[in-house]
């Protein structure tokens, strides 16, 4: 099997479509396509996207057939795989409205997965799931559970035949994406087609600056924005060949994403930060045949980007001809569809030393050199034709370097969550701007994320970033990882009691107690913060769909009591 070629003399074309379907239309007259791998790095399957326009279309005939009706709702498992990517372009053109849903976490059980599903189906009203067919039985009774008619493989589907299909209009709904950590109270993100037009383009054509000889490649999951519109897409409306390898091959082997992109000559590759920490801990640049040189666009989002690592990469793989300056640090939410800001090509990353200690008094942004000091990522000035302000508490636009809330607004937003208008309202204003929920700063037209607003921890007047806890002690303490701590506050009488959760390892009780001193003894003395530092299981820690640290999860897992008596794994 030979996979879709990167095909640099292909029809090219990026932005000035209308729909989905209209970009696939025209993607289909090149040889280009997606290229499906397996957990050993092998190649499953090659679909050019005029094969892909051709299943899609015949699905979808059968997807009418089965009884759905245009405007429904329908929850699609997102395993890497054909039927997966087949089915949510048949969605398109059977103008149904497809809902990703991720699959069981690997230490997960039935019994949540099937609450999970459920609520997700509830919420987006759908009509019908579908999965592979070792899921089957769960999503029957996720289905029975969220109130969908329907729970069947694709390989099901009655046949059909070829079917009047009119075309989507621009704003008709896309998909819904339902955004990280969305568990107990899922929220669908539902997306146009002119929005995500509007993204993919932005992402494309000025991000990005794809030519016709870039070539994609992605492990992140489908079920995610970053991986579906990032890397199924944003390469399909820009007609690149995209590799797509399933996320639990990443998990086993992280370094068959770099073997892969060396193999392929992939171009543009994107990861959170813990992706690139990964490899640098497995590996280096000196593994006989890896060249990763032709890898121009290595993008850093989902969440917080941390020079440190990312730069330890960098420095890893030089041998394997990587160059910092192609490190490219980005900002985005389901809600902007996927992408808001980008860094500028070829610079690599741009950091800024901040006095934390002002940071947290006075929400100020002033040079650190002594003392607690931190460093924070340029991540771009805003996309083309959207817009960015920081706001204080009163809603009024703060200058360059003070730290207040994140609002934007541009032609690439939600129109809102699916059957929840009092949740849309909340972040949504009349005028189109979107509260992102998010805190950073501008400096130089470039937005600065530094957390989310909602994780802030206020502690004797001082306003004190999560993550920089976590990231003292995971950077400090030689046992620990990266994803191993969850620091947050409490509610308590006297006041807010800052709680650290710490992944441990070991059983010994020594070891442990040693490893609890030693977090507490640290952020004594980084931070000047007292701390309750708790043990928890090596795997305890919640994450969210994109694979980073569930913060508001742990804290209510340990307020319900969770992590009583943890037993490391």
């Amino acid at each position: 099997m030979t996979p879709t070629a990167t095909a640099p003399d292909r029809p090219f074309r990026l932005g000035g479509f209308a729909t989905l379907t209209e970009a696939l239309d025209f993607a289909a007259n090149g040889p280009t396509g997606v290229n499906l791998y397996g957990l050993r790095g092998e190649l499953v399957e090659a679909i050019p996207y005029a094969d892909l326009r051709g299943r899609a279309r015949a699905m979808a005939a059968r997807l009418l057939a089965l009884g759905l009706e245009p405007g429904d709702r329908v929850g699609l498992v997102a395993e890497t795989d054909a039927d997966f990517v087949t089915a949510f372009f048949a969605c398109q053109y059977a103008r149904l409205t497809p809902a990703p849903l991720p699959l069981p976490a690997p230490l997960g059980g039935r019994e949540a997965y099937v609450e999970q599903i459920g609520r997700m189906l509830a919420s987006a009203k759908a009509a019908a799931v579908f999965g592979p067919e070792s899921l089957l039985p769960w999503l029957q009774d996720a289905a029975t559970a969220g109130g969908a008619r329907i729970a069947a493989t694709v390989g099901a589907l009655p046949e059909a035949p070829a079917a009047d299909l009119p075309a989507p209009e621009p704003d008709d709904p896309c998909y819904v994406q339902f955004s990280s950590g969305s568990t107990r109270n899922p929220t669908g993100v539902l997306c146009t087609h002119r929005a995500l037009m509007a993204n993919t383009f932005a992402i494309t054509c000025h991000g990005l600056q794809v030519t016709p000889e870039d070539r994609a490649f992605s492990w992140l999951p489908l079920y995610h924005d970053m991986g579906l519109v990032g890397f199924l897409l944003s390469p399909l409306a820009a007609q690149m060949t995209v590799d797509l390898m399933p996320t639990g091959a990443f998990v086993r082997r992280p370094l068959l994403w770099l073997d892969l992109i060396s193999k392929n000559r992939a171009t543009v590759s994107y990861s959170p930060t813990f992706g690139y920490e990964l490899c640098a801990r497995r590996g280096d640049g000196t593994r006989e045949g890896l060249d990763l040189s032709a890898w121009r666009a290595a993008g850093c989002g989902g969440d917080m980007v941390r020079s440190g690592p990312l730069l330890a990469f960098a420095e890893r793989y030089a041998a394997a001809g990587f160059s910092d300056r192609a490190f490219v640090a980005s900002y985005g939410m389901a809600e902007a569809t996927l992408a808001l800001t980008m860094a500028p090509l070829d610079r690599g990353l741009t950091t800024d030393t901040v006095d934390v200690a002002r940071m947290e008094r006075d929400g100020v942004v002033a040079p650190g050199a002594e003392g607690r000091t931190r460093d924070f990522v340029r991540c771009g000035p805003v996309l083309p034709e959207h817009e960015l302000e920081v706001r204080d508490e009163s809603g009024a636009p703060l200058g360059e370097g003070l730290v207040g809330r994140i609002f934007v607004r541009g032609p690439s937003l939600m129109r809102g969550y699916f059957g929840e208008p009092d949740a849309s309202a909340r972040v949504l204003s009349a005028d189109g701007w979107l509260d992102t929920g998010d805190l950073g700063y501008l400096v130089d037209g470039e937005i600065v994320p530094t957390g989310r607003a909602k994780d802030l921890i206020l502690l004797n007047g001082r306003n004190v970033w999560p993550q920089d806890l976590e990231w003292t002690a995971e950077s400090e303490i030689e046992r620990l990882r990266s994803g191993d701590v969850a620091a947050f506050s409490i509610d308590e009488e006297a006041g807010e009691e800052l709680v650290v959760l710490v992944q441990a390892r070991s059983s010994d009780p020594e070891t442990r107690q040693a490893l609890t001193d030693d977090v507490a003894a640290l952020l004594r003395a980084r931070h000047g913060v007292e701390a309750r530092v708790e043990l928890v299981g090596a795997h305890a820690l919640p994450q969210t769909s994109s694979g980073k640290l569930s913060r508001s999860k742990a804290r209510a897992l340990f307020l319900a009591g969770a992590f009583r008596q943890e037993v490391p794994a």
